[in-house]
């Protein structure tokens, strides 16, 4: 089995291209930073893993994900290599999307996130009001069990 589930922000605005055979295909590329769960000092924070979509996948990532947001992917890790200008072989590390997902809030995809580092301020406790056939219980009471 060959499955590989992915959270992360994009490191920049995904590419799209086509290809160039008689039935064009969108393909879109994109690389996604992905926190690690266990750091070590010296190390990096996170990973940046290869991401790429075809067809409407392609398409659909090109036309609504933008650098920063958080998205989550799922789909196959690929290994494949291929040859560079100069003949020496290389070899690249993808995730082919079989599925993609917005991961943010619609509303924090437009807000300024600098608000997330503001103080926040405490709301006071404000009892409801009695319910006929209920008493009241005051803040400083002992309850009755």
């Amino acid at each position: 089995m060959n499955k590989v589930i992915l959270m992360g922000r994009l490191t920049r605005d995904p590419e799209v291209r086509y290809t160039a055979s008689n039935q064009q295909m969108a393909v879109s590329r994109y690389t996604l930073a992905v926190d690690r769960s266990y750091k070590r000092e010296g190390e990096p924070d996170a990973d940046f893993i290869n991401i790429v979509a075809f067809g409407k996948r392609a398409e659909f990532a090109g036309k609504y994900f933008r650098k920063g947001m958080m998205v989550a992917v799922v789909g196959e890790l690929r290994i494949s290599s291929y040859e560079d200008r100069d003949g020496n072989k290389r070899w690249s590390t993808d995730v082919v999307v079989s599925e993609q997902y917005f991961a943010d809030g619609k509303a924090s995809a437009n807000e300024d996130r600098s608000r997330d580092f503001a103080p926040k301020q405490e709301k006071k406790f404000t009892p409801p009001a009695p319910v006929e056939g209920f008493e009241a219980i005051g803040e400083d009471e002992d309850l009755p069990f």
